[in-house]
């Protein structure tokens, strides 16, 4: 395979994970997986929570598809699809993980209008405590917070958690 194709490939993958991520948080990790995903939606006592298992389940995909592309003779592509996979799962740990939930300590802030733009819009998708009545799936995309913020209003503001500390 020409490693232009298998890089079309790849970078095709990345966004590719974008719609299937959004997808997943939308009507699988918010629907049926709720079971597992209401953990990231309260406060997490220690360094780990059910929603993690998500992060396994994900990883199948890519490890197959790099396994056989490697190891076991399929077709060239697999590879460079596994590793879009991957790569999407390393974005989405540094973005979610590290810089919007702070699992692992650092010094980053959000400067450019596109990460406060995601970050917030991450923020708005927790302001919601419940599986229905949330906002911005996405991770890598997101609309404008204003907008976010008008579908919470819209929705008479359902499950939205109240102010910290406050009534």
């Amino acid at each position: 395979m020409h490693p232009a194709i298998g890089i079309a490939l790849f970078v095709g993958t990345v966004a590719f994970m974008e719609g299937v991520a959004y997808v997943a948080h939308r009507w699988i990790m918010h629907g049926p997986g709720w079971f597992l995903h209401k953990s990231h939606h309260v406060p997490r006592t220690g360094n780990w929570e059910l929603n993690d298992l998500y992060a396994v389940i994900f990883a199948v995909p890519s490890f197959v598809l790099l396994l056989g592309g490697v190891q076991l003779g399929w077709w060239p592509g697999c590879t460079w699809i596994g590793a879009g996979i991957a790569a999407y799962g390393a974005i989405y740990f540094g973005f979610h993980d590290v810089i919007v939930h702070r699992r692992v300590n650092h010094r980053y802030i959000p400067r450019s209008a596109y990460m406060k733009r995601i970050v917030q819009a991450h923020r708005l998708h927790h302001a919601v405590e419940t599986k229905h009545g949330t906002v911005s799936f996405g991770f890598l995309w997101a609309p404008a917070p204003e907008t976010l913020k008008a579908r919470l209003n819209a929705g008479g503001n359902q499950g939205v958690r109240g102010p910290r500390g406050g009534r």
